[in-house]
C-alpha cells in the first residue's frame, strides 16, 4: 500500500505542477524554483516533515522534497555550527543526490549525442 501512496501523491504533485506549467506563462526554470521555495517554506512552517512521513517518496523525491532536504540541513547545521550552517547545511544534507545527478547527466553526455539544430 505504501508503494500506492507514493506513487498517487507524486502523481498529484506532478499533475498539479502540469496544470501550473499549461495555464501560466511561467517557464519551467522559474517553475523549479518555485517547488523548491515551496518546500522550504512548508518545512519551516512544519507542514512539510508530517506530510513527507505520509506520502513516502511520494513527497520526497519531487522538487518540493528537495526543498524540503535543504531547509532540513541548513536547521541541523546551523544548531551545530552557527552562523556557518548556513552555507554548509544545504550541501551536506543533499550532497548524495546532487553528485547523482552530476554523475549521472555526464555519463548520460558520453552516452547520447545532443540534437542541436545549426542556427
Amino acid at each position: 500500500m505504501e508503494y500506492v501512496l507514493s506513487f498517487v501523491v507524486g502523481g498529484v504533485i506532478c499533475a498539479l505542477v502540469q496544470i501550473l506549467m499549461d495555464n501560466t506563462k511561467l517557464q519551467p526554470g522559474r517553475i523549479m524554483v518555485l517547488l523548491v521555495c515551496s518546500g522550504a517554506v512548508l518545512s519551516a512552517v512544519g507542514v512539510y516533515a508530517p506530510f513527507k512521513e505520509w506520502a513516502g517518496a511520494g513527497a520526497s523525491i519531487p522538487l518540493t522534497g528537495f526543498g524540503h532536504t535543504l531547509f532540513e540541513g541548513v536547521k541541523k547545521a546551523v544548531d551545530e555550527s552557527g552562523f556557518l550552517g548556513i552555507f554548509k547545511g544545504g550541501f551536506t544534507a543533499s550532497a548524495v543526490g546532487i553528485s547523482a545527478a552530476l554523475i549521472f547527466g555526464y555519463l548520460a553526455s558520453l552516452v547520447f549525442k545532443s540534437k542541436m539544430k545549426d542556427s
